[in-house]
């Protein structure tokens, strides 16, 4: 029954009219005069109570039916979440047998290469699409102050990247290119003897890592050292060796220094042996170096740009959004936010489910394209429902 329909309804029971019992037709011309008046007041209530609400505001002031129904919600998104823009990041151990789970990280392993395969064929069969690699070297004597096993052809990134390319031959491949889980101190370069950051040195070293992982078949190189001048001598090494023309190469080009990679350093076994990466790494209210940073590695020859942490950034996300307007944006959700995550939901706090859903839609929201994250696994199976 509609508004007026309901009004009109209530307006015809007058409580007034004269009646006796089990007779319903009993009325007197004041009774038909008093419901005449009752139906006049009523209808003119429900026209102004309807135009009411339109001349509020503007008549687009209207919004509910354009979300009442879920496909509908749907379409309100400027970007809705595919399994096309995820990247699932992999720890991959030089102990080929390993499978072992990371406490800090729920439900993440690292694994050695004999045991990727197992675990990548069902997700791939579900619409994996993408992988970032991190190699974690875990033999004794293999780490030294000049990450040497980075690209070591026999190390675990290198071989990854071949088995991957056989076994899976429409999966992108991305890998990370560092050397904080090969170096002995635990930075992400080679260090002077003050123990700060040789800046030439640790670039000269990390271009050469990643020209061996485009070398060894890799879709797209990543550094994420955030040496100053990385992004041109990669692009310039690749030039050079002729392959340039098929290997992306996405900056880690706003990345925040803070307390959000604790369980990653567990997974990977990066924690510098001494100091922090205050001095490379992003300061968290660095929106204007964040800005300049983008704008450098763009012109540097980024294809992509990445900002990480994810979640707490969302404004540096948009602002490198409008600063590389024709690029593709990736967002690193890390461990600590995948980690805080899991560890609300559990309390009761939310939904599992549900909030994963919410904070990538935040991070799509404010402008990215790319979401690497550690919720992979289980959005190919949400998205399939």
């Amino acid at each position: 029954m509609s508004f007026s329909s309901l009004v009109q309804d209530l307006s015809l029971r007058d409580p007034n009219a004269p009646r006796r019992r089990g007779d319903a037709s009993v009325s007197t011309i004041d009774d038909r005069a008093s419901r005449t008046s009752h139906i006049s007041r009523a209808m003119s209530y429900a026209s102004t109570a309807a135009t009411s609400v339109s001349i509020a505001g503007d008549i687009s002031s209207q919004l509910h039916g354009g979300y009442a129904h879920p496909l509908a919600r749907s379409w309100q998104a400027e970007r809705q979440l595919t399994k096309s823009m995820l990247i699932y990041p992999l720890f991959v151990s030089d102990n080929d047998d390993e499978e072992v789970l990371i406490p800090s990280l729920p439900n993440q392993y690292r694994r050695g290469i004999n045991r990727l395969v197992p675990f990548l064929e069902p997700l791939v069969h579900k619409g994996l699409r993408s992988v970032i690699l991190f190699g974690v070297p875990l033999k004794p004597g293999t780490k030294d102050a000049l990450g040497t096993a980075a690209d070591d052809p026999e190390g675990p990134v290198i071989k990854s990247i071949r088995l991957l390319r056989q076994r899976f031959p429409q999966l992108y491949i991305t890998v990370d290119v560092c050397l904080c889980e090969y170096t002995s101190h635990g930075h992400c370069g080679i260090l002077r003897d003050d123990g700060s950051l040789n800046n030439q040195l640790s670039v000269d070293r990390i271009s050469d890592v990643a020209l061996a992982y485009a070398k060894a078949g890799a879709h797209c190189v990543a550094p994420s050292d955030m040496n100053d001048g990385r992004i041109r001598a990669i692009k310039l090494k690749l030039i050079e060796e002729g392959i340039v023309h098929r290997v992306t190469l996405m900056s880690y080009a706003a990345k925040f220094s803070g307390c959000l990679y604790g369980p990653f350093r567990d997974a990977a076994g990066s924690c510098p042996s001494f100091g922090d990466r205050k001095c490379y790494q992003l300061p968290p209210g660095g929106r204007g170096l964040a800005r300049r940073a983008i704008v450098r590695d763009i012109n540097e020859g980024a294809d992509i740009i990445m900002v990480k942490p994810a979640s707490q950034y969302l404004d540096i996300i948009s602002d490198a959004k409008e600063l590389g307007k024709d690029l593709p944006i990736a967002a690193y959700q890390v461990s600590g936010e995948f980690a805080m995550i899991h560890a609300a939901a559990k309390a009761g706090v939310f939904d599992l489910k549900a909030m994963a859903f919410e904070a990538t839609e935040g991070i799509l929201r404010a402008g990215a394209t790319i979401i690497i994250s550690y919720f992979v696994p289980e959005f190919l199976d949400w998205l399939s429902t």
